[in-house]
Order: structure tokens, then C-alpha cells, then sequence
């Protein structure tokens, strides 16, 4: 990750893992049915957003910037998130997007 010199930001990605919500609420008897089983085997958004509030106000990850969080850790991201020449190409793709 590049860093500008005297700038005080950090960047990082949080994985909030799979959340249970009512986004499908009221749409089907389907949908109401994976709505219920999702509440028993998702996170809650209180538990979701758990990372993201860590990453972001925790004084042990001050400073910490350009890694992966995934349950409160720095985490290990995959393969193509690794990949140095896919980062290039996202980010030529991201200037000329923004310039366009």
C-alpha cells in the first residue's frame, strides 16, 4: 500500500462476516423462511458490525494500516487479494473511472 508522507490515515478491509437482516423481509414465504433460518445461523448486526467498530476506534490498531480484519484479528486475505499485478489493475481501473 503507498503512503503519502505526514498523512495521518489508515486504510484497512473488514470482512463483518454473514449478517442476518431484514432486507428480505415481507417479500416471500421464501424469503421469510431463509430470513428465519439466517437468524439462527448468521451474526447479528450488532455482531457484524463489531469489526468494523474495532478497526476503526481501537487504540491497538492505531497506526495499523493495509491489512485484512476478520473477527477482531488481522486476518490472512486470499489469494487474489494478495496479488500485487490484480492491485495494479484495480487501481488503474479506479483512477480512470474517477477521472472519467
Amino acid at each position: 500500500m503507498e503512503q503519502e508522507e505526514g498523512v495521518n490515515i489508515s486504510a484497512n478491509a473488514v470482512h463483518p462476516g454473514v449478517i442476518a437482516t431484514n432486507l428480505f423481509r415481507g417479500r416471500t414465504i421464501v424469503a421469510a423462511f431463509l430470513n428465519s433460518i439466517g437468524r439462527i445461523i448468521c451474526r447479528s448486526v450488532e455482531q457484524g458490525a463489531a469489526t468494523t467498530c474495532y478497526v476503526a476506534m481501537h487504540p491497538q490498531v492505531k497506526g495499523i494500516s493495509g491489512k485484512y480484519f476478520a473477527d477482531c484479528n488481522i486476518s490472512s486475505p486470499s489469494v487474489q487479494a494478495s496479488d500485487a499485478e490484480l492491485a495494479k489493475k484495480l487501481w488503474q481501473f479506479s483512477l480512470q473511472t474517477v477521472s472519467a
